[in-house]
């Protein structure tokens, strides 16, 4: 996997790069709107409205399709008698066994259901941050052009790539980062200047 990544990068530069030779030097960068949200301070709120939400809605909605499944299932095999000694008609039996074939696919697949919602939740209470974070990330490349940017893990170590989170962070006027992303590469932001009054050694 990582060789075709691999790969695939190398061919991308070779495009960026033959498209227009007389523009700057290939520059890369890595960044990921997703945890740039997530180190926001305010994503902490994010999160402890999330609990809440997994345990009151969520939690709730799952004991609702427990007990309706129960009391389908229940009325279902009493309203299987009454059908069969003549006294229900066979299209109420019906209606009552689609209804409970579809809260047993809600329970069944529940998991997945529960974490879409939880997904779109999520998404909708952290959307003025992802606002907040776009707008920092789009001023930092105004700022400074690249001609690739990475999702961290997605490339190899050993070439050179800017931080973008450095950057956004100072857009953001943030003090502080979380250390898993300050060691993924070089500050965009620090000019690295040659030694001055250094002479070179002679023979």
């Amino acid at each position: 996997m990582k060789k075709k990544l691999f790969a695939l990068l190398a061919f991308t530069c070779v495009i960026l790069i033959g498209s227009d030779a007389k523009s700057q030097t290939f520059k890369a960068g890595v960044f990921d709107i997703d945890l740039m949200v997530q180190a926001m301070p305010g994503y902490r709120a994010v999160d402890s409205l999330m609990q809440i939400y997994e345990t009151d809605s969520l939690g709730t909605e799952y004991q609702y399709y427990e007990l309706e499944y129960k009391r389908l299932d229940s009325t279902y095999k009493v309203d299987s008698g009454l059908v069969a000694a003549g006294l229900k008609s066979k299209g109420l039996l019906d209606r009552v066994e689609e209804d409970r074939r579809k809260v047993a696919l809600n329970l069944v697949y529940w998991q997945q259901i529960a974490q879409n919602k939880s997904n779109n939740k999520r998404g909708q209470l952290a959307q003025p941050l992802y606002e907040v974070v776009a707008n920092a990330y789009i001023k930092v490349l105004g700022r400074k052009k690249y001609s690739i940017i990475l999702k961290p893990q997605t490339y190899e170590r050993g070439f050179t790539i800017d931080n973008i989170f450095l950057s956004v962070a100072r857009e953001l006027k943030l003090s502080q980062l979380p250390q898993e992303l300050l060691g993924l590469g070089a500050d965009p932001d620090v000019i690295v200047k040659p030694p001055t009054g250094v002479k070179p050694k002679t023979k």
